[in-house]
């Protein structure tokens, strides 16, 4: 078997990844995104091994020994990342990215229309009567 049908298997892998990983919402998949670029990579590996043995004479076995630890990487990579996904979903109640990005960055929802700016100075004045209240208590 030519090493073409390996590399080219390897590059339609990792491009679903990457296209998986930028355009995805949900943690999850992003997640089996990453795992998918991961296995063209090892798939790469491994080709290119034993296309290189095949011109040595004597085999190594590097493109094997280093997908085995790439392995092992992406299995502690997905268990991490589903417990912080379990987490952050039982805290939030979503797991898209989205969301929990402007949630982190403290931006506030957008859907507020700027026609009720007459409401505005006095929801602001009231907060400053409150806050005024609380340090005098305090």
């Amino acid at each position: 078997m030519h090493l073409a049908y390996p590399a080219v298997l390897s590059a339609l892998l990792f491009c679903t990844g990457l296209y998986g990983v930028l355009a995805r919402r949900n943690a999850i998949l992003v997640l089996m995104s990453v795992e998918l670029m991961l296995n063209a990579v090892n798939l790469n590996l491994v080709a290119f091994d034993v296309w290189l043995s095949k011109a040595a004479e004597e085999t190594l076995y590097s493109g094997q020994a280093l997908t085995l630890f790439t392995i092992a990487i992406a299995a502690a990579e997905i268990g991490i990342g589903l417990a912080i996904v379990l987490a952050v979903h039982r805290n939030r109640g979503t797991a898209d990215i989205d969301k929990l990005r402007d949630t982190a960055e403290g931006h506030e929802p957008d859907d507020r229309d700027d026609t009720d700016s007459e409401a505005r100075p006095a929801e602001q004045a009231a907060g400053s009567g409150r806050t005024g209240k609380a340090e005098a208590t305090a």
